[in-house]
């Protein structure tokens, strides 16, 4: 399988999700959430260690396509000090390059470029990221309930 003849399955595509950095669980998290994909069946947890309100340490447990476990293995680098907005404006411009052709976010994003004419997967790729957000998003609701 070349580049030239299979854009979604790029070698440098699978090479990351073959590493898989990030994978497995964080012993003890400070946050946790799952995303799940009903049209495939892709399914991604997402462990977070915290530094305030700054995500510290990433790790995923994916049971998901090639796509969605690339996008978890980078996600996994791509996440480290970012807080909630930060998460969110990178999901969005994942987004943007996904459906209008705009510049990846970071350079190794690059490798979904073959995904952008494919509506049907753009959801496995962002897996990983809404399993961040709500990780996120469940860690300050805690946190406000607590205070409250």
């Amino acid at each position: 399988m070349s580049d030239l003849s299979d854009p979604l399955y790029r070698k440098d595509l699978l090479r990351l999700a073959a590493d898989a950095t990030g994978a497995g669980r964080l012993t003890a998290p400070d946050a946790t959430a799952t995303a799940h994909n009903p049209a495939c069946g892709d399914k991604v947890t997402v462990d977070l260690k915290l530094d305030g309100s700054r995500i510290a340490a990433l790790a995923h447990h994916t049971h998901a396509c090639v796509l969605a476990q690339a996008s978890a293995a980078i996600l996994a680098d791509a996440a480290i000090g970012l807080d909630r907005t930060a998460l969110a404006a990178l999901a969005g411009a994942v987004r943007a390059m996904l459906k209008d052709h705009a510049p990846p976010p970071r350079p190794v994003y690059g490798v979904f470029e073959g995904v952008a004419g494919h509506a049907g997967r753009h959801t496995c790729v962002l897996l990983p990221i809404e399993a961040a957000t709500k990780a996120l998003e469940t860690r300050e609701e805690s946190r406000q309930r607590a205070e409250g």
